[in-house]
C-alpha cells in the first residue's frame, strides 16, 4: 500500500495539477542567499512567495527573509511580525513560475552591502 505522503505528492503533480518548484526558506534568515539552497515542489495550487522584513533595533537596521510556497490569500500582504524583541515591517510577493522567488533575494542585496564588500578591492586598487 502507497504511503500517504507519496500519494500526495504524486496526485499533486499530475500534468493537470501545475506544481511550482518555488525555494524555500523560513523566517528569519539574515541572507537572501540562504534561500536558494532548498527548492521544493509545492501543494497544487500555491505559488512562490517572497518576503522581505526590515526592523529596527537601536541603531541598527536588520533584514530578513522568507521564501516558501503560499496559498494566493498571503500574497500582495504587507504588516508586521514580532521576532528577538524587534518589530519587522514585511512585504510579501507572489510569482507563479518555477523558481521564480530567486529574483527577489538577489535584488534584495543593498548598494550599501556590495560597496562594504568591495571596499577592500578598491582600497587595494587606488593604493
Amino acid at each position: 500500500m502507497p504511503r500517504p505522503q507519496l500519494l500526495f505528492v504524486f496526485l499533486c503533480c499530475l500534468p493537470l495539477a501545475a506544481c511550482l518548484k518555488c525555494y524555500t526558506c523560513v523566517f528569519p534568515a539574515i541572507s537572501p542567499l540562504d534561500c536558494l539552497k532548498f527548492p521544493l515542489e509545492c501543494p497544487a495550487g500555491q505559488r512562490c512567495l517572497s518576503s522581505v522584513a526590515t526592523g529596527r533595533r537601536g541603531a541598527l537596521q536588520m533584514t530578513m527573509y522568507e521564501k516558501s510556497c503560499a496559498v494566493s490569500s498571503q500574497c500582495g500582504l504587507s504588516g508586521q511580525k514580532y521576532t528577538s524583541g524587534v518589530f519587522f515591517n514585511y512585504t510579501n510577493v507572489c510569482c507563479d513560475t518555477d523558481l521564480c522567488n530567486e529574483a527577489t533575494a538577489i535584488a534584495a542585496l543593498s548598494w550599501r552591502g556590495l560597496m562594504l564588500w568591495m571596499l577592500p578591492t578598491l582600497g587595494l586598487l587606488l593604493a
